[in-house]
């Protein structure tokens, strides 16, 4: 295995290079701090910021990068300040593993919105100065402030997916209060991971909801499996033209470019569009937003009060990501999979049973 130096405690995989191709790799976590827990990895989903992380699409990737920001595991040990947490609890750890917690948003638990920028739980830079790696490994140490208590009662493969995935989806449906307006209509652009949770919450809150895609073959799955209202052929332009004015809330899930004045023709009046997918570009007629008083909002992931509310939410109403779990040794493969989106909807790396 590759390393950086001789005496390495935490096995991991990681791409070494822009091809984003995986390998086993041993290197060091930093010491439990006072104020710390580490946990031994259980679970790590698969998010497409592990693709673009590999890959370097951003331009500032730090080589040897260890992905994986969907984690699961079990605490085996706390620093001598660690209050909520204790040995043997299932925690998680999300895509944030730092911030200012000074700033008027970290102030009220909206960590990832932080004045100063939270710290990515991978390729960030960690409090004594090395590149933070992810949840592709055997364990992680984390401040407790950014870890998450996964209830008893869910299981840990499930859990995984909720703290990107779901949480990105989350925090805007709670933002426009969508939790509170039951029989209201959600429309949801997109099928994949973050898309099936939308649809998830949405059934959860009361909405009535309908799926837009273009690939027909999904529509059973929506219908039948994930319990959407309606679908909807994003392609076809007269079933798109039947769903004018008739959508109170608009969550685009979907990384392509999408026609954006088309969509915003299926609002309400006063009704917003939230993007949480990363099209290339947004581009619509200033009359498409003005005439109907209509909105574009935007949102990442979510900040650790909200995220702990989500946990808590899903496990009491059985909300549940459907997952597919793989082996670290088919991470390479999932990847892959990922970006030719053959995958229903999440895999997660079976970490505790692969990782050797």
């Amino acid at each position: 295995m590759a390393s950086d130096s001789g005496n390495e405690n935490c096995i991991g995989w990681a791409a070494r290079d822009p091809s984003g191709f995986l390998s086993p790799y041993k290197f060091n976590r930093r010491d439990v701090g006072v104020d710390d827990v580490s946990l031994t990895i259980t679970h790590c989903g698969v998010c497409y910021a592990d693709v673009a992380w590999t890959r370097n699409v951003q331009g500032h990737s730090k080589y040897p990068l260890v992905p994986g920001h969907e984690i699961v595991g079990i605490v085996k040990e706390v620093g001598s300040n660690v209050q909520r947490f204790k040995i043997g609890d299932h925690v998680g750890v999300g895509t944030y593993v730092n911030s200012c917690r000074e700033c008027e948003y970290c102030d009220e638990g909206l960590e990832v919105q932080c004045s100063k920028g939270s710290v990515f739980t991978f390729d960030g830079i960690d409090v004594d100065g090395t590149v933070t790696k992810g949840g592709y490994s055997s364990y992680i140490v984390a401040h407790e402030r950014y870890c998450y208590r996964i209830p008893e009662n869910y299981p840990l493969a499930s859990a995984a997916p909720l703290l990107c995935a779901g949480i990105t989806v989350w925090t805007p449906m709670i933002h426009h209060k969508m939790n509170q307006r039951p029989g209201k209509s959600l429309g949801v652009i997109g099928l994949g991971g973050l898309g099936h949770m939308a649809v998830k919450f949405g059934k959860s809150f009361g909405l009535k909801v309908t799926v837009f895609s273009t690939s027909l073959s999904k529509k059973d799955e929506a219908l039948n499996v994930l319990g959407a209202d309606s679908f909807v052929i994003s392609s076809n332009d007269e079933e798109m033209k039947a769903m004018e004015k008739s959508i109170d809330f608009l969550i685009n899930t979907a990384s392509a470019d999408i026609p954006f004045d088309q969509y915003l023709s299926l609002l309400k009046s006063g009704a917003v569009l939230s993007l949480v997918g990363f099209p290339r570009e947004v581009k619509f007629h200033p009359a498409s937003l003005i005439l109907g008083m209509k909105s574009i909002s935007g949102s990442i992931t979510g900040g650790t009060k909200q995220t702990q509310e989500m946990l808590d939410y899903c496990a009491a109403h059985e909300i549940y990501p459907n997952i597919d779990i793989v082996p670290i040794q088919y991470a390479n493969e999932a990847l892959e999979r990922l970006i030719k989106k053959d995958v229903k909807y999440r895999f997660v790396i079976d970490i505790a049973n692969s990782l050797k």
